[in-house]
């Protein structure tokens, strides 16, 4: 099991930059890929990215290639989101996600991930 718990959200400037942080409590995080997900507000939670079990890998919802970055520390059980060049459009409340998994496929569909941290809001501001 995961018990995660975001950090790093905040206000920033649009065009700015934020590092959110997602840590897990247990001893179980590198058996997970992770993903990350975002719902602004009136619009439907969407997958804004993931990363396998072993970090090796990793994919990116094509709103967020080249500005996003996902990384993966299996030793410090935690996963990061570098978000750079944000806009205002990306004021959402932030979420990580963990699926049980021993292969390189990242899911986007949010039904396929059994654990969810609490969330962090980014706002970015014009």
């Amino acid at each position: 099991q995961l018990s995660l718990v975001e950090s790093g959200g905040g206000l920033v400037q649009a065009g700015g930059s934020l590092r959110l942080s997602c840590a897990d409590s247990g001893h179980t995080f590198s058996k997970y890929n992770m993903g990350w997900f975002r719902r602004a507000p009136g619009n439907e939670r969407e997958f804004v990215g993931g990363i396998t079990w072993s970090g090796t890998t990793t994919t990116y919802a094509d709103s967020v290639k080249g500005r996003f970055t996902i990384s993966k520390d299996n030793t410090g059980n935690t996963a990061y989101l570098q978000m750079n060049n944000l806009s205002t459009e990306e004021t959402a409340i932030y979420y990580c996600a963990g699926q049980k998994s021993s292969d390189a496929y990242i899911d986007a569909s949010e039904r396929e991930y059994g654990y969810w941290g609490q969330g962090t809001q980014v706002t970015a501001s014009s």
